[in-house]
């Protein structure tokens, strides 16, 4: 049974991109997508079968940072930072992190990253698949 996935970015090519990377892991299912935090937030209301929420964190509404302060309130879903600007090390990751964000992956060619899955498609499914890791 695949790990439901709700995507969450402003950028609408960007949710085509992580979508159809998606698409390639047998193991996840897209089931939901939102523009900002604050669709994503109402989404979830009616959405208690997402297992994993990748979120961007510059959006407009609602920013991830933001979202993150509701969510883990809202939802038992695992929550992966995809961001240009949550960099390993940077003040954005550490701070997503410390709002309860379970992993941090850079996209990594900037806002829309149309190479996503060819340069960070693997550290983005490792990280995905961790989330559900039994020990």
């Amino acid at each position: 049974m695949p790990h439901n996935v709700m995507i969450v970015d402003d950028a609408a090519m960007m949710r085509l991109y992580i979508a159809s990377f998606i698409k390639t892991l047998p193991d996840f299912k897209v089931i939901a997508q939102a523009g900002n935090g604050q669709e994503a937030l109402d989404k979830l209301a009616d959405m208690p079968n997402v297992d994993l929420i990748l979120l961007d964190i510059e959006m407009p509404v609602m920013d991830g940072l933001e979202f993150l302060r509701h969510a883990k309130l809202k939802t038992r879903a695992k929550i992966v930072m995809l961001s240009s600007v949550a960099v390993s090390g940077s003040a954005h990751a550490a701070k997503a992190r410390e709002l309860g964000a379970d992993g941090v992956v850079a996209k990594p060619s900037g806002t829309v990253s149309h190479d996503l899955e060819e340069k960070a498609g693997d550290e983005l499914a490792r990280v995905m698949r961790a989330q559900f890791a039994t020990a």
